[in-house]
């Protein structure tokens, strides 16, 4: 009998998902937001961003996705990774201006895939993330966001080309 519940209740859970086909999988324009399609697959996409991260003097800091969980668990959805990027030399910096703007590092890359077996590279401009704690880490924040705001820019061209 107690089998026959957990196996009712995990069949409820499962079929009271909202079916993947009808989510909107888009990224829409979003302020502060850049967003790139390109034709290359999620995993050269993914592969080409981690390179691209590396080639311009940042590291990838963390790596998060529910694609490969939800297959453990029998589920198909479409790629989808995050990448949090940053280095040593921007989080002293940052630190030296704003303590609190720290909780926004690593800034994060979004590579999805997309129904045609396409990716997407989608990232919020670093200017963006640290805008709200330009207040306290004055005109230096805002300078290390512009410089990241290049560097960020400077990753993606080079991961869709």
């Amino acid at each position: 009998m107690r089998c026959f519940v957990i196996l009712l209740l995990s069949s409820l859970t499962f079929f009271s998902l909202p079916p993947l086909a009808q989510a909107d999988h888009t990224l829409s324009a979003r302020e502060g937001w850049r967003s790139h399609g390109t034709v290359k697959s999620y995993e050269a996409l993914l592969d080409d961003l981690k390179k691209a991260v590396k080639s311009n003097g940042l590291i990838v800091v963390t790596q998060a996705g529910p694609t490969q969980a939800a297959a453990a668990r029998g589920i198909t959805i479409p790629g989808n990774r995050v990448i949090g990027v940053f280095n040593n030399d921007f989080a002293v910096r940052v630190l030296y201006t704003s303590t609190a703007a720290m909780i926004e590092a690593p800034i994060r890359f979004y590579v999805t895939e997309n129904k045609d077996g396409t990716a997407s590279l989608s990232y919020k401009q670093p200017s963006h993330v640290f805008g709200p704690y330009f207040g306290q880490g004055g005109e230096v924040l805002q300078e290390i966001a512009a410089e990241l705001d290049q560097i960020f820019d400077a990753i993606a061209s080079e991961s869709l080309n």
